[in-house]
């Protein structure tokens, strides 16, 4: 034979040729591997509530989820084992052969994840709502001096550590200290972490939340005494407002505030600081509806007057302030609601320059406390 057909280790066979088709291995990746089974359907799962013995590992894992949701307070989230699950059945067009648990589900909420969300979610850049009732801290070597001098109610005082000992920092660890508020070092990153990255001049002092006196209580109070006078504020948004009204509240006698629970500033550690210490002296009370609030001060007999830039009756013209009065200041920008507006009896203005439009609304408050106590006083 020519050639090298006689060489040794020369091919006998012909080259196989391309083979048709994928033997099936296309089809069987198109079809489903069938639903994600549960947590209280799979064995091996810490929530598992099937009738099957468990595992020695998931029997631990339960147990474990037991002791930290009695410690916690709350339900454990494992299953009952010894009660049979419901089944569920399976996604339309998904197929329930091949191995179980194998496909990937899409959670409710959350899609294109294999987890299904513990909370609220947060857009990026955003941090999470901190609760109301959640301790405050406020930052700053001046505000943090300030609060103290002011006797704010403090639960602790954050040192950054490696932080530079000027006389701010000195006298608030001297005030803390004879307070007997715990002084706590940490660490910069952490002081960040705790203030969400605000400017913290390596100084913060943690307070409680403030405590509101109830608004019928308020009212009660004030009812005691021979002529009772009363601050509403619609909508004051700036703690440092609030807190000013309610230094003016102490200096001219007032016997108390009410602020909306909702859109609006509270006592925070900022009008703790602003009030000068006069938050601790002067009742305040959260209301859930305003107008309802005014018109419960009118039904014991109180006059209500708004403090409005195009009022009708003048401050120096208000022959009410001598009774029991209620004087309401509306926000800084917008004014009293049109329907906190039309509840008052009165709207006053505050006679002004023509070169002034208006007046900041804790100031105005404080220029209509000095005009009644006047009043009372004449």
């Amino acid at each position: 034979m020519a050639g090298n057909s006689e060489r040794r280790g020369r091919r006998t066979t012909p080259k196989a040729g391309p083979r048709v088709g994928s033997g099936g291995q296309r089809r069987a990746g198109l079809k489903g591997k069938g639903r994600t089974l549960p947590a209280d359907e799979r064995p091996w799962h810490k929530g598992y509530s099937g009738d099957e013995p468990l595992p020695k590992r998931t029997k631990w894992k339960q147990d474990k989820e037991k002791r930290a949701a009695a410690a916690e307070g709350r339900a454990p989230k494992v299953g009952n084992p010894g009660t049979k699950s419901t089944t569920r059945k399976p996604v339309a067009g998904a197929s329930s052969g091949g191995k179980a648990g194998g496909g990937r589900s899409t959670k409710a909420g959350r899609p294109g994840t294999g987890r299904a969300g513990s909370g609220p979610r947060v857009a990026p850049g955003r941090r999470a709502q901190t609760p109301k009732d959640a301790p405050e801290l406020l930052v700053g070597r001046n505000p943090v001096v300030e609060a103290l001098r002011a006797d704010v109610p403090s639960t602790a005082l954050y040192l950054a550590l490696g932080i530079e000992l000027d006389e701010r920092v000195k006298e608030a660890v001297r005030i803390a200290g004879n307070r007997g508020i715990p002084i706590l070092e940490v660490s910069r990153g952490e002081l960040d972490r705790m203030t969400g990255g605000v400017l913290h001049q390596g100084l913060g002092l943690q307070v409680p939340p403030f405590a509101y006196e109830p608004f019928d209580d308020l009212l009660a109070a004030a009812q005691e005494q021979v002529t009772p006078l009363l601050i509403a504020l619609d909508g004051i948004t700036d703690p440092r407002n609030l807190g000013a009204v309610v230094r003016s509240a102490a200096a001219f006698g007032a016997h108390g505030v009410f602020v909306p629970a909702r859109r609006a500033a509270g006592m925070t550690a900022t009008a703790w600081r602003t009030s000068a210490g006069a938050a601790a002296r002067v009742p305040i009370a959260q209301v859930t509806n305003l107008t309802r609030a005014i018109k419960a001060c009118q039904e014991q007999g109180f006059t209500v007057v708004g403090l409005d830039a195009d009022g009708d009756t003048s401050l120096y013209d208000l022959e009410a302030a001598v009774g029991p009065l209620v004087i309401v200041a509306g926000s800084e920008g917008r004014g009293m609601s049109r329907l906190v507006g039309a509840t008052c009896d009165l709207q006053v203005g505050i006679p002004m320059a023509s070169t002034v439009e208006s007046l900041n609304a804790s100031v105005a408050v404080a220029v209509t406390l000095a005009e009644v106590a006047r009043r009372r006083t004449a």
